[in-house]
């Protein structure tokens, strides 16, 4: 899954420095026994020649699933919910990579975060993209007798 985000970024060409994921918290990742942002961002930063910083961004406050939430909800949810590492990311031009994005919430408080510990820009990479769509019932044929 990780090889459309390589063609991706290889064909953007944006300038980052270092490939950072979303990082899981220490219970969804206990839960899981894996991270899939990271799963997604280690190939990418190797395959473009990009240190990989997966320390770079830590999750410091457990938050609920964003499942079902608002924009206004998942925004709340995951204010100040990262942390990042001055020592790692000023000054450099981060990529931030998860898996999924619906209203973008996670991504900016990434960005937030690594901006506040003085990166100097943030750029942002998803496998997926949540888009809303209404389906209605179409109307069963009539059948002739």
């Amino acid at each position: 899954m990780a090889r459309p985000l390589i063609s991706l970024l290889l064909k953007l060409n944006w300038p980052v420095d270092q490939v950072v994921p979303v990082p899981a918290s220490p219970k969804r990742l206990a839960e899981r026994g894996y991270n899939q942002a990271a799963l997604l961002a280690r190939p990418v930063a190797l395959a473009c020649g990009l240190p990989y910083e997966p320390g770079a961004l830590r999750k410091v406050k457990e938050t609920r699933s964003q499942v079902g939430l608002s924009l206004y909800e998942r925004r709340e949810n995951v204010a100040g919910a990262f942390a990042a590492s001055s020592g790692q990311t000023a000054g450099r031009r981060v990529l931030v990579i998860d898996d999924l994005t619906t209203t973008s919430a996670t991504i900016d408080a990434c960005a937030q975060a690594l901006l506040s510990a003085g990166a100097e820009a943030v750029y942002g990479l998803t496998v997926a993209r949540a888009v809303h769509m209404q389906f209605e019932r179409l109307p069963s044929p009539r059948q002739e007798v």
